[in-house]
């Protein structure tokens, strides 16, 4: 199932996370996706997110979240989420986002910041 609009990305990785179903995870992401890991490391491209969200994945990892503002200007779309994580720990993440509408309709996240919060911020440049 893919997301109609930017907010309901947040909730089917919810769901997929939930069912341990890694493939439907990383079918909300754009292929060339950039994704920053807990170390400050941007993570590239699908098979490098795979390395990222799988244990949480087969964890069955239960995520709760509440979007704190959402922007959109045509077809992108900024969100400020908070991330809530039970598994064996709890974990609170403060997560930017930012999806693109693709050519049929449906959102993708193309880039992603789930640890903003907490990590020393710099600069980095992705090209």
């Amino acid at each position: 199932m893919a997301a109609e609009s930017p907010s309901e990305i947040c909730r089917l990785f919810q769901k997929y996370m939930a069912q341990g179903d890694i493939e439907s995870v990383l079918g909300l992401y754009e292929p060339d996706v950039v994704f920053m890991n807990q170390a400050g490391e941007a993570k590239r491209g699908i098979e490098e997110l795979r390395e990222e969200l799988a244990p949480l994945a087969a964890a069955k990892a239960t995520f709760e979240f509440e979007i704190r503002q959402l922007i959109q200007a045509d077809d992108i779309a900024l969100t400020h989420t908070e991330w809530n994580l039970s598994m064996p720990k709890q974990l609170s993440l403060y997560a930017i986002e930012v999806a693109r509408r693709q050519s049929d309709g449906t959102w993708r996240w193309l880039i992603g910041d789930p640890f903003t919060v907490g990590r020393k911020i710099g600069t980095t440049t992705i090209s």
